[in-house]
């Protein structure tokens, strides 16, 4: 019965307007408010709440004011760091008629540039405020995969950045994408980026001592994103604007940014134990040696 089901499948595969998904979460008419956006602000909200849980456990790196500030300053790197990041790697024609990049509405965001939007705004917010931001980044890391998860999941909602051809019972004929049922690859992200990433920093941060040893979490948190995304873009159509290039046919452009990730998060994680001192929390009266 199984067998009969997935062959029947595979020969009829799933057509994405069947699924009755709209980018539209809802239209007023004069105004429309898109998955995506939502997607943003529930990654920053539910990440803001889960922040606030950790800071409350002893030898927590900055107080709940700090977070609240820390909201400001990450939303900030997320929107110019994303957008920058997109220009500069994948679309640096943009450039030439700069108008473009203040168009966030026609889309275009990079996780890598918000990567590094993030911990820029995150460094400035650390000195301006006395704290040590490479625990504060720990952190911020284990927070990071809910955005990724409903980023990815906006992703799919939007019928973007589809994986390659593939003929298997979960495949999907994406609009825009030809006749081919292709791989759902935002949904292989939502769940090794975002379900098992999270997974694997809860582990860390609440079952083990990794997070009196700065810079080790948010190693975990690189070394597990760059491997993960570097596997899934072996599933991912490369972008449009690289077809019949070296980024399209050796190794697409995620997959080169990732590097830098990995790299830095194995010397991260190696280096974190000589890092390890006594801690005297800025929230609570508990220090952990």
């Amino acid at each position: 019965m199984l067998l009969s089901t997935l062959a029947a499948a595979a020969a009829d595969h799933i057509q994405f307007k069947d699924l009755g998904l709209d980018k539209v979460a809802l239209n007023l008419g004069f105004f429309e408010i898109k998955w995506y956006s939502l997607a943003y602000i529930a990654g920053i909200l539910v990440g803001w709440w889960y922040l606030l849980r950790l800071l409350r456990q002893p030898g927590a790196p900055m107080s709940r004011r700090h977070a609240d500030d820390l909201v400001f300053y990450a939303t900030l790197g997320i929107i110019l760091g994303g957008r920058l990041g997109y220009v500069i790697f994948y679309a640096p024609g943009m450039f030439l008629d700069p108008i473009r990049i203040f168009k966030l509405w026609d889309g275009g965001m990079s996780f890598h540039g918000g990567v590094i939007g993030t911990a820029l705004a995150i460094i400035l917010m650390c000195r301006r405020q006395g704290l040590n931001w490479l625990r504060v980044h720990d952190y911020v890391a284990c927070c990071a995969p809910f955005g990724l998860f409903f980023g990815r999941l906006a992703n799919f909602v939007n019928g973007e950045l589809w994986g390659k051809p593939a003929n298997l019972p979960w495949a999907i004929v994406f609009p825009g994408a030809g006749n081919d049922a292709r791989h759902p690859s935002q949904l292989y992200e939502a769940g090794l980026e975002g379900i098992a990433l999270f997974a694997i920093l809860w582990f860390f941060f609440w079952r083990t001592k990794a997070r009196y040893e700065p810079g080790k979490l948010v190693g975990i948190f690189l070394l597990g994103y760059g491997c993960f995304r570097f596997f899934v873009e072996y599933f991912r159509e490369p972008d449009q604007q690289f077809d019949g290039t070296f980024f399209a046919n050796i190794i697409h452009m995620g997959q080169v940014l990732c590097l830098p990730m990995i790299i830095g998060g194995i010397y991260l994680i190696v280096t974190a134990k000589g890092r390890r001192q006594r801690v005297e929390p800025t929230l609570g009266t508990e220090s952990v040696a």
